[in-house]
């Protein structure tokens, strides 16, 4: 009889033990999870931050873009007709170019197709030369066909070398010709550069989300 009584008791103390343990194990487990939670949770809100970013750089970007078409316009009204009729453009409001010896191009811009903005390009040319001095300057690039504007998409297209941009101004694009599917412009914004040739640029792409997109 004693022995069952020291039987039970053992058990009983060892019950409340092994709740203490478990109960320690919970706690444990709960404070992981609470902690993994908010990692996530920073995480997501980084992650939004991000997407914010992005968002708010895309509708600069489609600002300045809209602006340079309208300075592109003013400086030649015929523009106008190869805006509404081309499949698609490339707008870059600035491409900022400077060089002493060996020079360099680049600018954020837009990529529209059927006059909607659909993505963001950089654009991005070094050059070797006899070069001195520097230039801003507004770049338009007008697609001839559908599959020249799709090898634009695909986010590795260079400018070929014969490749030469008509200055915007009165009755420019009249004279517009298409070389290798692309017809140039530009609109100096002031400065003065030896080399103007837009032959070698190289350009990447990036389709906007489905909420950032928007029409002129």
């Amino acid at each position: 009889m004693r022995k069952i009584l020291s039987t039970f008791a053992a058990v009983a103390l060892a019950v409340p033990a092994s709740l203490a343990l478990a109960g320690d194990k919970a706690a444990e487990a709960g404070v992981k999870a609470e902690k993994a939670g908010a990692a996530a949770g920073g995480m997501d809100q980084q992650h939004k931050e991000a997407m914010h970013q992005k968002r708010t750089d895309h509708g600069a970007h489609m600002k300045h873009a809209s602006q340079a078409i309208g300075e592109l316009e003013r400086a030649d009204p015929g523009l106008t007709k190869l805006f509404a009729s081309a499949p698609g453009y490339a707008v870059f409001a600035t491409v900022g170019k400077g060089a002493v010896g060996v020079g360099g191009a680049h600018g954020d811009g837009v990529l529209y197709e059927k006059g909607q903005a659909i993505g963001h390009t950089t654009l991005t040319q070094v050059t070797v030369g006899l070069q001195l001095g520097g230039q801003a300057y507004t770049e338009v690039i007008f697609f001839e066909t559908d599959k020249a504007l799709a090898d634009f998409k695909k986010g590795e297209f260079a400018m070929a070398a014969q490749v030469s941009a008509v200055a915007a101004a009165a009755g420019a694009s009249a004279n517009a010709r298409y070389v290798d599917g692309v017809s140039v412009f530009t609109l100096a914004k002031g400065g003065l550069m030896a080399e103007a040739s837009v032959g070698g640029q190289k350009f990447s792409y990036q389709a906007y989300p489905k909420a950032t997109t928007s029409s002129l």
